[in-house]
């Protein structure tokens, strides 16, 4: 494909692999152009990463990030895909998002590029294609955060003001928010293959996945059957991964999860500050649903929905393939179970094994419940066995489990010293505290002043190096904070 004048300076390397699939799992089309786009963020590191040039793009990448201009004069594509929302299943589509291409990067690495917020698609349905600033920056903010805290994520290169309003309940400056994944493809995906009842199709769309995606195990003579068990296993650790920093997605959708594994769509999301396995942020989970202590449960039930789509490729026989198949998603819990406790016993210093440790485990998250205890700064304050800071006062229940947990911590052979420093690796000191991303997004949307939330970014860059910079932001909500609500970016 030929280059246009200043792609190869900013280092576009793009490739359209998902071309190769039919037809029917995507739509071509060009963004929609917008009057008067500005640059508000740029990913200087993660541009790097991807082979461009920061300074150049960051100058001269305007069109791009805006969707004035597509590398190589190329449409963009619009991917198909189907999904349960809250259960009820739709055929959906990228109704305001365009897949640029595929960046290759140095090293063979490849990366979607995509516009979200970009205009009308042929899956639209209805609605305008365009994006808020506020949820726009807020899915920069997270997913650059998680990023920070060693969870697979979608990431964020850039966030870009149209000119334009968007009209919801309000009028709202729009934008265009330009994320990086592995790839988009998801549960939905194959959801909507299976529905369109074409195994020829299914069987190209779990090619691609697993080429895309190449399997680290391939423990059976089917690699349909391994790719099942490895999408099981990469959502069993992701999710692992979110419940120990108290991540809650919001909107566990089919369509909301990737077949790579990483995190993606960060509209209604937040973290937990007390800790309770109930919590819901989201303004339309009225059942708590996807509740914090809900979402292993919720990786679970799409995954069997991930793996009756993949039924007619497990067997010939349809009852062999659904006993395979449902074999398959009994292997979740035990692999969830695996990964969580190994964290937590990361975040509370413990190696090797010792009888009584997941007790001991269930025991603190039953009084951090009770004493409605900072989920985040009661593993910091242990870690520096900071008393002052455990917040569970003077309970009695508290001072019996900590002498069993230091009883424990002398079982085994590190030092005290080796001990915190494992804990260190493992309790991030801040995480995006709900206030403090609220107080950020506001400063930006409403007086255009970016300076909080880029000093956020900074000290989110480092979750883990419990620096005196930090410390400023790691003190919970005031009592005046419970309630709090977020709305899913539309």
């Amino acid at each position: 494909m030929p280059h246009q004048q200043g792609e190869s300076e900013i280092g576009w390397n793009i490739d359209a692999s998902y071309k190769q699939l039919p037809e029917a799992f995507y739509s071509l089309q060009r963004p929609n152009l917008v009057q008067s786009p500005q640059l508000k963020l740029f990913n200087h590191p993660l541009a790097e990463t991807l082979g461009f040039d920061p300074a150049v793009f960051a100058e001269n990448g305007l069109s791009y990030l805006a969707g004035n201009q597509v590398p190589y004069g190329e449409k963009g594509l619009a991917q198909a895909y189907a999904g349960h929302q809250f259960g009820h299943f739709t055929m959906l589509g990228d109704g305001r998002a365009l897949l640029l291409g595929e960046q290759m990067t140095k090293n063979g690495e490849r990366y979607d590029i995509q516009l979200k917020g970009s205009g009308k698609t042929s899956f639209s349905r209805g609605g305008d294609g365009r994006a808020a600033l506020g949820p726009m920056l807020r899915e920069y903010l997270i997913s650059e955060a998680m990023h920070g805290l060693g969870i697979p994520t979608t990431r964020s290169l850039a966030v870009v003001t149209t000119g334009e309003n968007v009209y919801r309940k309000t009028t709202l400056p729009g934008a265009v928010l330009t994320r990086v994944a592995k790839s988009h493809l998801r549960v939905g995906t194959f959801q909507y293959a299976a529905a369109k009842g074409n195994v020829s199709e299914l069987k190209a769309l779990a090619d691609y996945a697993i080429n895309r995606h190449p399997l680290a195990h391939k423990e059976y003579e089917n690699q349909y059957l391994s790719f099942l068990y490895e999408v099981i296993e990469r959502q069993a650790k992701l999710v692992a991964s979110w419940q120990l920093v108290g991540f809650v997605h919001g909107v566990m959708n089919t369509d909301n999860m990737t077949i790579s594994g990483e995190t993606i769509d960060y509209g209604p999301c937040a973290f937990i500050d007390h800790y309770d396995p109930a919590t819901v942020f989201s303004s339309i989970d009225q059942q708590g649903r996807y509740a914090y202590g809900n979402q292993p449960y919720m990786a679970n039930w799409n995954l069997a929905r991930f793996a009756e789509a993949l039924v007619p490729l497990l067997d010939p026989e349809k009852e062999k393939a659904v006993g395979l198949a449902q074999e398959a998603i009994e292997s979740f819990k035990n692999l969830y179970l695996r990964h969580w406790f190994s964290g937590m016993k990361k975040k509370l210093g413990l190696v090797g094994v010792a009888e009584g440790d997941e007790a001991l485990i269930e025991e603190l998250l039953a009084l951090m419940e009770q004493e409605k205890v900072d989920f985040t700064n009661a593993f910091r304050a242990l870690t520096f066995m900071r008393e002052d800071e455990t917040l569970f006062g003077r309970n009695p229940n508290f001072i019996q489990w900590k002498e069993k947990w230091l009883s424990r911590t002398r079982f085994q052979a590190e030092s005290k010293e080796e001990v915190q420093e494992l804990m260190k690796l493992h309790n991030p000191a801040i995480i995006p505290r709900n206030h403090l991303v609220e107080e950020a997004l506001e400063a930006a949307v409403k007086a255009d002043d970016y300076r909080p939330l880029e000093k956020l970014l900074e000290v989110l860059a480092d979750p883990y190096a419990h620096s005196t910079a930090q410390e400023a932001y790691t003190m919970g909500p005031d009592q005046h904070s419970n309630g709090y609500v977020t709305y899913c970016g539309t």
